[in-house]
């Protein structure tokens, strides 16, 4: 039924005859949008059903050696890894060219709550390149690969996430990093991606991460970490990391942290540094939300986000619909970024703030200047705490914002116009008063 539904939306979404799909800066968005045909794995291959390969339906024996085999088996010729019916208890995973991963209806790949059973390698996590622990599904430099089907990965995370909230307890400044846990999937260096229809849950730290890939979709998953009883810190549902091209379309995410974050680098000389990087051309569109603390969100750890949209979704229950970070260590640039036609509640519609968590200038005298230009928000319906939570900054500038056609129900409903230069407001409602 899932995948129905997204054919339907992807019918639904087909611009009207004689329009032209855009992007923000104006520019046509491809075709490639709007191919969304989940992969059949009989194309992709030989099966390698674990259970044909001694892995047996068993939450309490680790069976990542055996699994891994397959992995490497599937590699030599290219082919499918199968996750069939029952729970599998793995630590770290590394999938590699030629080779895909596809979990059966009531298939769950279980990640192991020892952070010994995840390798430290070279990595990016928190817009750095630097060692650290490796993720539970890892694919590096695997053009094509696919995660697909109707099970779950688990990624366990209950022990982590008590951990890091006693760590915290006993020192108020440790970092995310600070306390040693794995990513549920981390994907980097990859071409035409595609993961499709799976539960990504309960990851330790954040579930899906993509660093340097193009061409990357996500269709239909599940995201989901929870808020209570034990919150699960820094979970977000997605991280794009210096990609281009990546469509989030007919996902459900609701996670302890940003459902969507465009990552890239941080500090004083991040645009410099050739491991960093900015994003271009992203969309995220029918989806629904549930808790979160953001919808959409620039930074913290980011430089520039270029053509950027978020349209035809639901939200509940989150604390921002857009978030942008203001981080003044490190020069930011978000630009043509469009927000439509997304309905809900949260806390507030648009925060924009500096981001002081964790400041380091590295003995930079001066805060790099950052912008953000060319936003716009429409066809919005939203009951919120607050409409406009926009603080201004000498360390940036705000200019070309647009706010068209909402309806808008809130606690607090004014909006400081002065603090954005070229800020157009069309027909934007308030409590029932058009303001202007």
């Amino acid at each position: 039924m899932k995948l129905i539904a997204l054919f339907v939306s992807a019918l639904l979404s087909l611009p009207m005859f004689g329009q032209q799909d855009l992007f923000p800066d104006g520019t046509p968005i491809p075709e490639w949008f709007r191919q969304n045909e989940i992969v059949n794995i009989r194309d992709l291959g030989t099966a390698y059903n674990l259970a044909d390969y001694g892995v047996v339906n068993d939450s309490t024996i680790l069976q990542t050696e055996k699994i891994q085999a397959v992995i490497d088996r599937a590699a030599e010729q290219g082919g499918v890894v199968i996750v069939p019916k029952g729970t599998y208890l793995t630590g770290a995973l590394f999938f590699k060219p030629r080779t895909h991963l596809h979990l059966e209806e009531g298939a769950t790949l279980k990640g192991s709550d020892d952070i010994s059973n995840f390798p430290i390698v070279d990595t990016r996590i928190e817009g750095q390149t630097v060692k650290y622990f490796s993720a539970l599904i890892n694919a590096d430099k695997v053009n094509g690969f696919t995660i697909s089907g109707s099970g779950t990965i688990n990624g366990n995370g209950l022990r982590y996430w008590k951990s890091f909230w006693l760590r915290r307890q006993w020192n108020p400044k440790c970092t995310n990093m600070d306390e040693m846990r794995p990513r549920l999937v981390y994907i980097s260096n990859s071409n035409d991606v595609q993961l499709s229809g799976v539960r990504f849950i309960n990851s330790p730290f954040w579930t899906t991460h993509l660093y340097r890939c193009n061409n990357v979709k996500l269709l239909g998953l599940h995201i989901f970490a929870p808020a209570a009883p034990v919150k699960a810190p820094s979970s977000d549902a997605v991280d794009v990391d210096a990609c281009t091209n990546v469509l989030i379309k007919g996902c459900y995410m609701s996670v302890n942290d940003d459902a969507v974050a465009l990552k890239g680098g941080k500090g004083p000389q991040a645009d410099k540094d050739p491991n960093n990087g900015g994003n271009r051309n992203v969309i995220i569109e029918d989806c629904t939300y549930g808790f979160c603390h953001s919808g959409l969100t620039c930074g913290s750890e980011s430089i520039h986000n270029h053509n950027i949209i978020l349209r035809r979704c639901t939200i509940t229950q989150a604390s921002r619909i857009l978030w942008l970070k203001m981080r003044p260590d490190t020069p930011q640039h978000y630009n043509y970024i469009t927000v439509e036609d997304v309905k809900g509640d949260a806390k507030s519609c648009i925060l924009v703030r500096p981001w002081t968590q964790f400041f380091d200038l590295k003995g930079q005298k001066e805060m790099p200047k950052s912008y953000a230009d060319q936003v716009t928000m429409r066809n919005i319906t939203l009951k919120c705490n607050t409409f406009f939570d926009v603080e201004g900054s000498d360390q940036y500038e705000l200019t070309n914002f647009t706010f068209e056609n909402m309806d808008i129900e809130a606690e607090k409903g004014d909006v400081d116009k002065s603090l954005i230069r070229n800020f157009q407001l069309k027909n934007v409602k308030v409590n029932g008063k058009l303001i202007k």
